[in-house]
């Protein structure tokens, strides 16, 4: 509707699968989830939080050679095997449990990608994705953002 060009809603797209995914792979028949999402400036937010065991991210990477909390592919170093190698026995995610892989998915998709523990009375697991919106030339979304940063409409 404002233009969001088609391969950035595709990015989107897919991490948000990955991240519900990863969720209901490791959810019990009592767990909730909820997904929250903002656009501001541009940039994209959304948070899927579970309300249940949650899991460990750690485990998850174990043997790829990613941390649990490392930004996208903007701060990684893509040498990590993010995006290479997948079932062509010289990256690191070919030893990932398929898990692991949607963590490297959604980094190689998104621009930030966080795993925080939630606290309190219902605990669980917070994955924070962010991606910065790219937009079809003459959108409507592609001149409020220009507009808003001074350039020509």
């Amino acid at each position: 509707m404002l233009g969001v060009s088609p391969d950035c809603i595709a990015d989107v797209e897919l991490a948000l699968t990955e991240a519900c995914a990863n969720v209901l792979a490791h959810a019990t028949a009592d767990d909730d989830y909820e997904v929250r999402v903002g656009v501001d400036n541009g940039l994209a937010v959304i948070e899927v939080v579970d309300h249940g065991g949650g899991f460990d991210v750690a485990k998850a990477l174990e043997g790829g050679g990613a941390s649990p909390n490392g930004d996208g592919p903007a701060d990684s170093d893509s040498s990590d095997g993010e995006g290479e190698g997948e079932g062509d026995g010289d990256g690191a995610a070919e030893h990932l449990s398929e898990g692991g892989r949607g963590i490297l998915l959604m980094r190689a998709l998104m621009d930030r990608v966080r795993f925080d523990a939630v606290e309190g009375p219902h605990q669980g697991t917070r994955v924070h994705l962010e991606k910065v919106l790219t937009w079809n030339d003459r959108s409507p979304g592609a001149q409020l953002i220009r507009a808003r940063a001074g350039g020509d409409p």
